[in-house]
């Protein structure tokens, strides 16, 4: 069954190829927490490579989008280097790892769960 075309299916396989390359570079990251000079990289998201959508202000006494100081405490900026050059924070790493495979495993999940629906709907479901 192809299901080439279909917006959802090329979302959902563009999201898990995006989290699969996410997860090579995090993972050089963490390897690489020793090694001098090294710094952190990381992969831009398909929506920050299409320029993303952008909230608009439609009153002055709107809050800013991304909220007051646009800053998010869940991710605060750190600017730690060790004497030797590198940049890994093994932390926040292990912490983007993480949130990673939960993205990618929803991602997953999602597919899975529309090609079931696509199945019943075309009657070779259960």
């Amino acid at each position: 069954m192809s299901i080439g075309g279909l917006p959802l299916f090329d979302a959902l396989k563009s999201r898990m190829s995006w989290h699969h390359a996410r997860q090579k570079v995090l993972a050089e990251n963490v390897a690489n927490a020793d090694t001098p000079g090294f710094r952190p990289m990381d992969v831009k998201s398909p929506a920050a490579q299409r320029g993303g959508l952008q909230m608009a202000r439609t009153e002055s006494a709107h809050i800013p989008a991304g909220g007051v100081g646009a800053s998010d405490p869940m991710r605060p900026k750190r600017f730690e280097t060790t004497p030797s050059g590198n940049a890994v924070n093994l932390e926040d790493e292990m912490l983007k790892v993480a949130q990673n495979n939960q993205d990618y495993q929803l991602a997953a999940t999602l597919y899975q769960k529309s090609m079931g629906l696509m199945k019943i709907a075309i009657g070779k479901g259960r």
